[in-house]
């Protein structure tokens, strides 16, 4: 009998005949935390699935050894993995939009889980569920058993993921980026939650993560992976202090930095006057309709060549505002730009503008069709808006790819066969391919590792240096925000708490709730 909780010797897995992990010795020790970090594509999640066998079994090659208490699970009856799933190692995905059911309520898809591995239901479990949403920061939890997913905002869905995964109490909880979509004060109660849960049940946890912030307030040990090996391990702080590696030393020197260029633009390209927007919550035949404000007497201007920060917690409205502005949403008030005010078009009268306004969403997964090429995704746009040629088309579509970082030669893959950061980047290269007026970045680099964050902001620099590009930049990570936005805007429950430029507002914060925030980003 062994000590370890999980041991992983030379484990190899491909894809066809790509290796994705290669020749890889892993031990999780019980009751301790263990990180895994590298750069988006370095085998990090391929690692993670691997454990409860969730690669797909097409064309998916794996060798080695996997072994939980001493039970090998590569190969393992699906009988055997079911009942460990869920129940004695859990795990939490990076993208809780595609892993979330669209058809089915929280309480629900939470419910399944305990009715499954514990026999709950009815009252017992509904007080379980209330009590798991409770514990990962979920607000008024009695008004939310009834939501589906798209009702919640992106950092609420992942907090759901996080209570689904905790409700059996495992063993071993899997997290693959657990705070990605989560804003820097929520980031901080969830891993408080994660520390005290993991000395309350004893539980190890397996953190896959590109944050090493995050890391190094939490883990035990790390592991540095680099193209499917792993090139270092050492207790955390050995790590962070002294690096062996070359690439580990990449990567802790990779955060985001610089400023904003200086713009002396004076046109004003947006300008939006007491903006709101509300949504129907409750109410509906013989009952009183309740409205929830979600953006509340918002104004804002923006110029030409310039970004403005939109920073607040998840649901505090920013994307709703961006969707607002975009008039992808239904809103009173006034929003002109260039001068038009598109308030008062229909959808065929705003079709000319779509083209001067595009927009990067959070979730790169959802938002690219799994059916179309990266070719045809790309393209999407330069045919409906343009008339070029196919020849042209194609043109435009490799030096967008070029322009973002990616090999011109994957235009005839799908989205599946790539990473969250890749697929963020082709998302990228979608909105920045028809070189419109404003670009609206919805969180764009949250599913990014810090290399390639700080290859991103350095690019939208330069692309706004050569095309004056300007940006709408919806962000929780404040880091991001300093080194690209030149003035923003806070938002707590719809309204705007704090304005002014990026340096002023990051040196001498005036709200509580903004000073806040900051110290979340930079904890003592």
């Amino acid at each position: 009998m062994t000590d370890n909780l999980i041991e992983i010797r030379d484990l190899n897995v491909a894809f066809g005949t790509q290796k994705v992990v290669r020749d890889l010795c892993l031990d999780i020790r019980p009751g301790e935390c263990l990180a895994l970090v590298g750069e988006s594509g370095s085998g990090k999640s391929v690692t993670a699935h691997s454990i409860l066998q969730l690669l797909p079994d097409c064309d998916t090659h794996s060798s080695g050894s996997i072994r939980y208490r001493g039970q090998e699970l590569l190969g393992a009856e699906a009988r055997t993995l079911q009942k460990l799933r869920g129940d004695r190692i859990a795990m939490i995905f990076q993208e809780p939009m595609t892993s979330l059911n669209p058809l089915h309520s929280i309480e629900k898809q939470i419910g399944e889980t305990l009715l499954l591995h514990k026999g709950l239901g009815g009252k017992a479990a509904q007080a379980r569920i209330l009590e798991l949403l409770r514990l990962v920061g979920i607000q008024k939890p009695e008004e939310r058993l009834k939501a589906y997913p798209h009702q919640l905002s992106g950092g609420q869905r992942q907090r759901v993921m996080i209570a689904m995964a905790l409700a059996c109490e495992p063993e071993l909880l899997i997290a693959d980026e657990p705070t990605t979509a989560l804003d820097v004060t929520v980031q901080r109660k969830i891993l408080l939650l994660l520390k005290s849960l993991q000395q309350r049940l004893g539980m190890s946890l397996l953190l896959i993560s590109h944050d090493l912030n995050l890391v190094r307030s939490i883990a035990q040990r790390v592991c540095v992976m680099k193209a499917g090996q792993i090139v270092e391990q050492a207790p955390c702080e050995t790590l962070f202090s002294a690096p062996q590696h070359p690439y580990s030393r990449v990567l802790l020197n990779a955060e985001p930095e610089g400023e904003a260029l200086p713009r002396d633009e004076r046109e004003v390209v947006l300008q939006v006057d007491n903006l709101n927007v509300q949504f129907q919550i409750g109410g509906g035949l013989f009952r009183r309709k309740q409205y929830l404000r979600a953006v509340d007497g918002i104004s804002l201007s923006l110029q030409r060549g310039k970004t403005l920060g939109i920073v607040g917690e998840s649901g505090s409205g920013k994307s709703t505002l961006g969707q607002a502005i975009l008039r992808l949403l239904d809103s009173e008030g006034s929003i002109r730009f260039q001068g038009e005010a598109l308030d008062g078009l229909n959808q065929k009268q705003l079709r000319p503008w779509r083209k001067q306004m595009q927009v990067v969403f959070q979730d790169p997964f959802g938002s690219l069709s799994p059916r179309m090429s990266v070719q045809q995704i790309i393209s999407e746009g330069l045919e409906v808006h343009s008339h070029s040629t196919a020849q042209q088309c194609e043109q435009q579509v490799i030096q967008a790819l070029e322009e973002v970082g990616l090999d011109p030669a994957s235009r005839h893959r799908y989205p599946h066969e790539f990473s969250g950061g890749q697929r963020q980047r082709i998302a990228i290269a979608r909105a920045l391919v028809l070189k419109p007026a404003l670009i609206l970045l919805d969180e764009p680099t949250s599913a990014l590792d810090r290399t390639v964050q700080k290859q991103v902001v350095a690019l939208l620099r330069q692309l706004q240096e050569r095309h004056g590009l300007t940006y709408l930049f919806i962000s929780h990570d404040l880091a991001v925000v300093r080194a690209l936005a030149h003035d923003m805007i806070v938002i707590k429950d719809g309204k705007v708490v704090e304005r002014g430029p990026s340096h002023e507002v990051f040196e001498a914060p005036q709200h509580p709730y903004t000073q806040e925030l900051l110290a979340a980003a930079h904890p003592a």
